[in-house]
C-alpha cells in the first residue's frame, strides 16, 4: 500500500514540476519532500534484537496477550510486528477472518489493549 501511495503522491508532483519547466534540482527537491512525508507516515518497526531487548525489560506485554486482545475480532493473527507509534510502542497485527478477509489491528504494547483497526 505504501508503494501505491508513493506512486500516487510522488509521481504527480515530479511530473508537474518537470512540465512547468522546473530545474532538475527543483524536481528532485519536490520528490524528496514527498518521500520525507511518506517516511513519517510509515511506522518504524523494531528489529528482532530490539524486540527481544524491550520484551526482556518488561516494558511491553507479551505478544500472546496482544494476540488474545485481537482475537476478540474472531480472526487469526497471521503477522505481528512491534513498532513505534505516535504514543509509544504498539503491536501491529495482521488478522485473517474465517471468511478470508484480511484486516489489521493495533494493540498498545504497554497495556495490551486493542486501540484501533490499524
Amino acid at each position: 500500500m505504501l508503494r501505491m501511495l508513493s506512486r500516487t503522491l510522488i509521481l504527480p508532483v515530479v511530473l508537474m514540476a518537470a512540465a512547468l519547466g522546473a530545474s532538475p534540482d527543483a524536481v528532485r527537491s519536490a520528490g524528496a519532500a514527498e518521500v520525507t512525508v511518506l517516511a513519517q507516515l510509515r511506522p518504524q518497526c523494531l528489529t528482532t534484537m530490539q524486540r527481544r531487548s524491550i520484551s526482556a525489560s518488561g516494558k511491553v506485554v507479551p505478544l500472546a496477550k496482544a494476540i488474545r486482545a485481537a482475537r476478540a475480532r474472531k480472526a487469526d493473527v497471521v503477522d505481528a510486528k512491534l513498532c513505534k507509534g505516535p504514543k509509544g510502542l504498539v503491536y501491529l497485527l495482521t488478522l485473517l477472518a474465517q471468511d478470508g478477509k484480511v484486516t489489521r489491528a493495533t494493540v498498545d504494547a504497554a497495556s495490551g489493549l486493542l486501540t484501533d483497526g490499524g
